[in-house]
């Protein structure tokens, strides 16, 4: 009789810690599923204030949303959706009145040009146009514009075929463009020393002129410190991405438009393989 007690006691107890087993089981595989639903959740909340933000007109706080975003959940199949509105936000910032970290509110002096306050804070003459809505160069003492006061520089990935505009490490946008066929593109550090505005293309035996659909130089032309290299416009759009190119680095026009504007000479271009 005790040895059938102890027997059954011996199963009872069997059950008992096995039922605890299961239990602890099931609850962190359930603490965990709810841990994977509250990081969504999460997410998707964030997701949900930069986009409100961004529909009120607020660029600032919804592009650090999308940086939030990016940098919390970085394994997120969203992450390139997220960096891109980052970088139509950093754009949209950029040429809109709005005083950012990395801009100054400058009050305009007698005896001031647009060249004169361009060069004082390295930067473009048409940026500060752009970003102030100045439709003419004329200016008048006692008007506060925006100037941005942050150096630029551009990164060239003959891998990927990308340019990268970056201020100090933050990456403000990415393009896609041609490089040098053969991988032809020389890689190293070099400055913009000149930029033009609907280039003639001095080809070998011939002049092209701006107007020519042959003009492969498009609607820009940002020398380098190199003879011959530089980044400019194309007249061939269905190329970029490719290397194509006798060297130089090609950008739709309406990116290479956009990029002059921003960059000013003296800017540095660092080409990689």
């Amino acid at each position: 009789m005790n040895k059938k007690l102890a027997l059954i006691l011996a199963g009872v107890i069997f059950i008992l810690v096995a039922g605890v087993m299961f239990f602890k089981g099931h609850h962190k595989t359930s603490a965990g599923l709810q841990a994977g639903d509250a990081q969504s959740g999460t997410a998707s909340a964030l997701l949900s204030e930069a986009k409100g933000l961004e529909s009120k007109g607020d660029a600032q706080a919804a592009k650090e949303a999308y940086q939030k975003l990016v940098a919390d959940f970085s394994n997120s199949g969203e992450v390139m959706n997220w960096q891109k509105k980052i970088e139509n936000l950093n754009i949209k910032l950029l040429f809109s009145p709005a005083i950012t970290p990395k801009s100054t509110s400058y009050e305009i002096k007698t005896g001031d040009t647009l060249g004169k306050i361009a060069r004082e804070f390295k930067t473009t003459v048409e940026l500060i146009k752009k970003s102030n809505n100045l439709t003419e160069d004329k200016i008048l003492p006692g008007r506060k514009i925006k100037v941005w006061n942050a150096p630029f520089n551009i990164l060239v990935d003959k891998s990927q075929n990308i340019l990268i505009l970056k201020t100090d490490d933050e990456i403000v946008k990415t393009y896609i463009v041609s490089t040098g066929a053969n991988n032809c593109t020389p890689v190293g550090t070099f400055r913009i020393v000149n930029k033009l505005v609907n280039p003639t293309w001095y080809k070998a035996g011939a002049v092209v002129p701006a107007s020519s659909p042959e003009n492969v130089l498009g609607t820009r032309w940002m020398g380098f410190n190199l003879p011959g290299y530089g980044i400019h416009g194309t007249t061939e759009p269905q190329n970029l991405g490719k290397q194509v190119t006798q060297g130089c680095v090609r950008l739709g026009n309406q990116d290479v438009e956009e990029l002059y504007a921003i960059v000013p000479i003296g800017t540095e271009v660092t080409v990689v393989d």
